[in-house]
């Protein structure tokens, strides 16, 4: 569990005269040995001191400057905490920082100063995560240039806090922290469930295959590229999921390529000879009715392989010639003429007209076969 509140110790070079001395420095700051940890540095700006400087006015009792910080650890070590010297009005200087303008120093700690005994002042302050400076504790002479051992003043430094502002503020303070320390609880198991992480996945843990995730969404350019919004993502992969599913080809309603090929080739084979058939048909019909003429037959032959309709469409509309069907002596060829020229009648000299034959070539033509 984290400490429900932060409390430093920061050093600076101190002189003896004078009333007025820097506590704090302006803008971010940090000690000498690393810290904060917390967040990047310490804060301090004119807003957070005017929140200080109220708060040292509404004081009945100054803050005391001791000795080691004393004051924190008599509590611990038994020892007495004499005073340095005593202050209780602050003073902020824009671009500087605060100030204590009536410091009243003790005899021994100015001579102590001035023998160089002391060089250092170390002020006692309390802060939040994000670094600013919330409460000024009070401030001791020390010999140590940067952080005072935080771990020993600490709980000392909260027992003072707590009589400076009282027992209901520290108890927020501890309250605040628990909630966070819950909701950050509460945030790591929703991690580890939505980055499918076991129970005991550590912070660690949970930010390393947190980068996985950032570095698949950006390409490789982790947090330098444009931030990606997770939920509307989702959201259209969704969209695209559904899409296709409602679109799949279903594999039952479909054959393979070659089978259909196979298929089709068998289709026109079978259609090839449904229409050779039907040509034949139609041509022997017609030739038995006298719609075609024996010298027609292997034009309507072709005529059908490459465009049945149209032949279909001759046959309807041609007219049937009797003198093709019949001979006008009933087969018997008559006395004294071996061709049957002289036996045509009107008609049959009207169709030899029309085709365009002789009455020999007409007879013969015409002619039962044997």
């Amino acid at each position: 569990m984290a400490n429900p509140f932060f409390i430093a110790a920061l050093t600076a070079q101190i002189e003896s005269s004078g009333n007025a001395i820097k506590l704090l420095p302006a803008g971010e700051f940090r000690a000498r040995d690393g810290r904060p940890t917390e967040c990047a540095a310490w804060r301090m700006d004119g807003a957070i001191a005017q929140t200080l400087i109220a708060a040292a006015a509404a004081r009945d009792v100054p803050y005391v400057m001791d000795y080691e910080h004393q004051t924190l650890n008599s509590q611990t070590n038994g020892q007495p905490a004499p005073a340095a010297a005593w202050f209780k009005t602050l003073e902020w200087r824009d671009g500087d920082g605060l100030y204590a303008i009536d410091v009243e120093w003790t005899a021994r700690a100015s001579e102590m100063i001035d023998a160089r005994e002391y060089r250092y002042l170390s002020p006692v302050f309390a802060y939040d995560k994000a670094g600013n400076v919330t409460a000024l504790l009070n401030a001791g002479l020390t010999n140590s240039p940067a952080l005072d051992c935080l771990d020993e003043v600490q709980l000392a430094a909260a027992s003072v806090l707590a009589a400076s502002f009282g027992s209901a503020a520290v108890a927020a303070l501890s309250t605040d922290n628990s909630s966070e320390d819950r909701n950050m609880d509460e945030l790591l198991e929703q991690l580890r469930w939505l980055l499918n992480l076991p129970v005991g996945a550590t912070a660690d843990d949970v930010k390393a295959q947190l980068q996985k995730l950032i570095d698949s969404l950006s390409g490789g350019q982790g947090v330098a590229a444009a931030s990606a919004n997770l939920p509307e993502l989702l959201t259209r992969q969704g969209d695209q999921i559904a899409t296709l599913s409602a679109n799949q080809v279903d594999p039952a309603r479909f054959v393979p390529i070659a089978v259909m090929t196979d298929l089709r080739t068998q289709l026109d084979a079978a259609n090839l000879q449904l229409a050779g058939k039907e040509v034949t048909d139609l041509v022997t019909v017609a030739l038995s009715d006298g719609r075609l003429l024996p010298a027609q037959e292997s034009w309507a032959r072709e005529l059908g392989k490459s465009n049945v309709a149209a032949l279909k469409t001759f046959l309807a509309t041609a007219q049937p010639i009797a003198a093709l069907r019949t001979t006008q002596t009933g087969g018997v060829q008559p006395n004294g003429d071996k061709t049957g020229a002289k036996e045509l009648d009107e008609s049959g000299l009207a169709v030899c007209k029309a085709l365009g034959l002789t009455p020999e070539e007409f007879t013969k033509t015409s002619k039962p076969a044997a």
